[in-house]
């Protein structure tokens, strides 16, 4: 019996500006989020990106998150999760990978707020030997309206 190797990291960040406010008192408000899998010759990898603002008459709220895991029968498996905080910008990356005899699964997750443009994109790719890889890319971008 094999046995299954996992590693995992999960990093949230809830960062936000001085200003904190009721959902509802948002003038425009927005959230995004992607995250995709990947899975070859007994390998696995996920990773996920989230964030969210909130803009009022005193400023904008944001809120960012990321986390990952990678998973590998018998082969080696890590995940690591990176986040960024400047003054109106936050960033967050993820990347997981799984390598077994030849196969590997792989995904990387990055997001950001940027003052009223959220965006997160994912992309996948696994392969097994002596078989074409299989990509995929997931993005998603929100502009907050003007105030």
């Amino acid at each position: 019996m094999k046995t299954l190797e996992l590693f995992s990291v999960m990093a949230l960040s809830f960062l936000s500006a001085a200003v904190h406010v009721a959902a509802q008192d948002c003038s425009a408000a927005g959230t995004v989020a992607t995250g995709g899998s990947a899975g070859a010759g007994g390998t696995s990898a996920s990773t996920l990106g989230t964030a969210g603002s909130c803009q009022t008459d005193s400023g904008t709220s944001s809120s960012i998150g990321s986390g990952g895991s990678a998973a590998a029968d018998g082969g080696n498996a890590m995940s690591k999760t990176h986040v960024n905080d400047n003054v109106d910008r936050l960033k967050a990356q993820t990347k997981a990978q799984a390598v077994d005899k030849g196969s590997f699964s792989k995904s990387r997750t990055k997001t950001t707020t940027d003052g009223d443009t959220l965006q997160s994109t994912t992309r996948t790719m696994s392969h097994e030997p002596g078989q074409k890889p299989v990509k995929d890319t997931t993005q998603h971008k929100i502009i907050l309206p003007e105030q």
